[in-house]
């Protein structure tokens, strides 16, 4: 039996949590539940009063539910309160009537190669030349151009043209850019030409992240002028700040491999090294048992873990690491000893209420379970062993003392990795399931990894942040005396060539640990969310089955990892038969693929093949949903296995399954016979009418226009061809055409 007692707000959250659950998956049938929410608050009130003057077991459980029913309906309707589209005066009202827009940058600028990327939040709308007040976030990317300036948080422009709603997934599998968005209230998207939009004045919406950002340039400033190599200035940036501009994608796809990337996040670990650079320092403070000093210790630690959330930018990361890290400072200075599981789900619970969504952010799900894994089971799984006994039981009288000595640092070394390995091991069973869940991958050599990579890049934070404090001393000196501060400039440069060596060192490791295991990621896993459940349903009952030694527990495991065993064959079992005839959508590339169950071959229509961007992106999300166990490439149709007829320059026919298939890139000839086909691929703008493509392949016949197809002749030939009796579809707008081929 479960004693609440010492959980109070572990009680409170799940209802809240499980509110949030139904709006985001049952929000558009549920009515306004702010009058339900007020009703249910006031009658609970009231039966707490009377319970509180009867006290029987009866009245305080209904309470107690009645305690929970209101959380639960809290949670529906504050979900609804943060949902942004749900105001009369959305963007979404609007449609395509927007003729110009007010709005102001509120987001960090993402730094593409050709663009751009932040987001706006509208406060006006121009609709039949009237100004109305208007809501709603939109995702803007400008052209990167040397004539255009980034934009800055808190710019406000004045934006002509109406925003586009957000795209849905283009490809099978493909990353739901679009509900990703909507879970940050983001609902359209706006290519923007720099001629579209002007800056009308600078008006940040908070003055405290303003400052903050640019806090965090600044001392990322400080990093690139002390660290030379670009790797590790880059590396420097993202571990200490938060700053990942500069990381190129072979680091980034590294870090992945070896299961570190969560290192290169600013987030619980740089906090919580805060938090214990703080305890260790105030453990040299004489009188530390007075109340003055937990008083004084809790300030001092507020100040630092605050103070350290501000100059990286008041992320999103950090910000919920400060609030755990908050309620444990404060549980301490009140001289209790802190429930760790209490206190993450206060913390949850103070977080969700300020914005329901975030229990959507994978962030959030990842920091909060791998915490709470750690909090339980790392004690236990450092129970299995005592490595610091059993070199300390070696020691015999008659050793020398050189000896006895080393029996002591082996034991104390020792211990520290195998408390070392427990924590991961520990972390990484709680966060399994979203792992293979969110990113299709677990990587195998993650011991290995971060045995060395933490300590290391521990120590690296540590250095980091001394070399701006440092910095920042100098700078203070260089406001009296110019050059005294060059003299002692020494000093920070110093600690810099002992911080980018640390840096190059744990660089150095995680790609020697990549090369060293390249067998060791295990990619291209799919599991949906009912199978992600089973799993984390098993991994309970196993912790169960441990902490009651109840057979029962172990079988109902059994029996749930067995669910997800036939899962897993049905699901094989009914795409095995499954062929698909796709026309991917792709940005000016021209890309067939034909699936046959677990097998595909992909035809990049032209001679070049796909960039690992292209594949990573737009094929691969699908290769995983079908479990893919062979995707071959054929550029150009070079030794592709599908039967293909070339009958004029220009012209394509194949045949597949029994799916007759004409790509035309070109003029057709006037002297082609009639060849009736189920689908017309055009490609490239081919100057074609609507008339000779029904008299030689049928009106019958399905239209596509893949993603070679510029804009304006998809506008033009559209109506035309729709005027002809055609079918047509356009990959770009609408997503890959998919054809099923009869059995």
């Amino acid at each position: 039996m479960i004693k609440w007692a010492p959980y109070a707000f572990v009680r409170l959250v799940l209802p809240l949590m499980a509110g949030i659950l139904t709006y985001l998956y049952f929000g558009s049938a549920l009515p306004p539940m702010l009058w339900a929410v007020t009703g249910l608050a006031a009658l609970f009130i009231t039966v707490q009063l009377w319970a509180a003057r009867q006290p029987q077991l009866g009245a305080t459980d209904a309470a107690g539910l009645l305690a929970i029913i209101t959380l639960y309906v809290a949670g529906i309707s504050l979900t609804q309160q943060a949902t942004e589209s749900r105001a009369a005066n959305h963007l979404n009202r609007f449609g395509n009537r927007v003729e110009f827009y007010r709005a102001v940058v509120d987001d960090y600028t993402v730094v593409r190669p050709a663009t751009y990327a932040t987001t706006v939040r509208v406060s006006a709308v121009r609709v039949g030349g009237k100004w109305q007040p208007a809501v709603g976030g939109i995702r803007v990317s400008i052209p990167r151009d040397s004539s255009v300036a980034a934009p800055q948080y808190g710019d406000v422009w004045l934006v002509r043209g109406a925003p586009s709603i957000s795209k849905l997934p283009l490809n099978p599998g493909e990353f739901d850019y679009r509900r990703y968005l909507e879970y940050h209230q983001v609902y359209h998207q706006h290519f923007i030409h720099p001629d579209q939009y002007r800056l009308l004045e600078v008006a940040p919406p908070s003055l405290w992240r303003a400052t903050a950002m640019r806090a965090a340039r600044v001392l990322d400033g400080v990093f690139r002028e002390y660290v030379h190599e670009k790797r590790e200035y880059a590396l420097a940036s993202a571990l200490v700040l938060g700053i990942k501009d500069e990381v190129d994608q072979a680091t980034k796809q590294a870090y992945a491999n070896t299961g570190t990337t969560h290192i290169m996040a600013v987030s619980g670990l740089q906090v919580g090294l805060l938090f214990a650079a703080v305890t260790w320092l105030l453990g040299f403070v004489p009188g530390r048992r007075g109340p003055w000093f937990r008083l004084v210790a809790a300030l001092l630690g507020l100040a630092v873990i605050w103070s350290y959330a501000f100059v990286t930018g008041l992320s999103a990361s950090v910000l919920r690491a400060a609030v755990m890290f908050t309620f444990l400072i404060l549980g301490q200075s009140v001289g209790r000893r802190a429930n760790m599981f209490n206190m993450l789900a206060l913390a949850a619970f103070v977080l969700l209420c300020y914005d329901p969504y975030l229990l959507c952010d994978v962030g959030f799900q990842l920091s909060f379970l791998a915490v709470l894994s750690i909090v339980y089971l790392q004690p236990r799984i450092v129970a299995w062993l005592e490595p610091r006994e059993y070199f300390l039981d070696r020691q015999r009288p008659w050793q020398p003392r050189t000896v006895q000595r080393l029996w002591v640092a082996t034991g104390w070394l020792t211990d520290k990795i195998w408390q070392a390995t427990a924590l991961s091991l520990a972390a990484q069973v709680a966060t399994f399931p979203l792992g293979l869940y969110y990113f299709h991958q677990f990587p195998l050599g993650f011991l290995f990894s971060n045995l060395v990579a933490v300590p290391i890049s521990s120590g690296a934070v540590y250095v980091g942040l001394l070399l701006l404090v440092l910095k920042g001393l100098v700078a203070c000196v260089g406001l009296v005396s110019g050059s005294l501060a060059t003299l002692l400039d020494w000093v920070p440069r110093g600690v810099a060539y002992v911080f980018e060596h640390l840096i190059w060192m744990f660089n150095e490791y995680i790609f020697w640990i990549g090369r060293q295991m390249p067998g060791a990621l295990i990619s291209g896993i799919h599991i949906t969310a009912a199978q992600a459940w089973l799993i984390v349903a098993t991994i309970l009952a196993v912790l169960v089955f441990f902490a009651a030694k109840r057979l029962v527990w172990l079988g109902v495991a059994c029996t749930l990892l067995g669910l997800f065993a036939s899962s897993r064959v049905w699901a094989a079992r009914q795409l095995a038969p499954d062929k698909q005839l796709l026309v991917y959508s792709i940005p000016r590339r021209s890309v067939l693929g034909f699936w046959h169950g677990a097998s595909a071959d992909i035809v990049p229509l032209d001679s070049l093949p796909l960039t690992e961007t292209e594949r990573t992106y737009r094929i691969v999300p699908g290769s995983i949903l079908r479990d893919a166990r062979r995707v071959s490439y054929y550029p150009g149709w070079r030794g592709a296995p599908v039967p293909v007829l070339v009958g004029e320059p220009g012209l394509t026919l194949a045949t597949w399954h029994g799916v007759r298939l004409a790509i035309v890139s070109s003029q057709l000839s006037a002297a082609r016979r009639p060849t009736p086909v189920e689908v017309v691929v055009l490609r490239r703008n081919p100057r074609i009418r609507a008339e000779e493509l029904a008299e030689i392949f049928g009106s019958a016949a399905a239209v596509v226009f893949d993603s070679s197809c510029k804009s304006w002749y998809v506008a033009r030939q559209n109506s035309a061809l729709q005027a002809a009796g055609f079918q047509t579809y356009d990959v770009t707008a609408q997503g890959a055409f998919v054809v099923q081929p009869p059995r």
